[in-house]
């Protein structure tokens, strides 16, 4: 009996002893010693360090500084100029003055043989400085041929369609008829468009002149030709 009271006294000398040794050496702190090497894993709460705040999805707009006013894009756009402000309205050409143009009268030959037909034609020409516009259609052309006195062949007796047709003539340009008339050598008459046996004009060298009028302006002088 005497001897198993002195066994568990010793036991707990021993484990006292144990105990105290434990606190004192602490042998887990040997393999506890972090390196240098290491990379610490992401902690899963949020950081408190000021150097890893999450990054928005829009970074926020900074506020202007002093120096930099907020633009107006309604203010800064610049007014559209108004026609009246930006070019003056280029005035439409006037009317050609019979003043200021030339109408000729042209012949393609000034001889025609027997069966010759004359080819009848106007030039017209713009003498003043500046651009003016004329009806040259057909509605404002007259041709005629006389022979002294006498009226043989005009072309306003028979035409058929007249148009009309307004241009504009440059300063110092002249403008010719695009297809002559041709003169088939008769007397011409309202009367007698569908004729067939029209008088025919003399030949053996007689004189015929051709007058014309284009835009209620008339040649100045009539072109002679002579028929055989």
């Amino acid at each position: 009996m005497y001897r198993r009271r002195r066994i568990i006294l010793l036991l707990a000398v021993l484990a006292a002893v144990a105990l105290v040794w434990v606190l004192v050496a602490q042998p887990w702190r040997g393999n506890a010693q972090p390196t240098d090497a290491a990379v610490p894993a992401a902690s899963a709460s949020p950081s408190a360090s000021p150097t890893e705040e999450p990054v928005p999805d829009e970074a926020p707009v900074a506020s202007p500084t002093p120096s930099e006013k907020p633009v107006d894009a309604a203010a800064s756009a610049s007014p559209a100029p108004s026609p009246s402000s930006s070019a003056t309205a280029t005035p439409a050409p006037a009317p050609c003055r019979a003043a200021d143009v030339t109408v000729q009268a042209r012949t393609d030959q000034d001889t025609y043989a027997a069966g010759q037909n004359p080819q009848l034609s106007i030039t017209l020409t713009n003498d003043s400085a500046v651009g003016c516009t004329m009806n040259v259609g057909t509605t404002t052309q007259k041709f005629t041929v006389t022979s002294g006195e006498d009226v043989w062949w005009r072309s306003t007796d028979c035409q058929t369609e007249p148009s009309d047709m307004v241009v504009l003539i440059a300063p110092g340009q002249s403008v010719s008829s695009a297809t002559p008339l041709v003169w088939d050598r008769t007397r011409s008459s309202v009367s007698s468009c569908d004729a067939t046996d029209r008088q025919r004009a003399p030949g053996g060298g007689a004189s015929y002149f051709l007058s014309v009028e284009i835009g209620g302006v008339a040649s100045s002088d009539p072109a002679q030709m002579l028929l055989y």
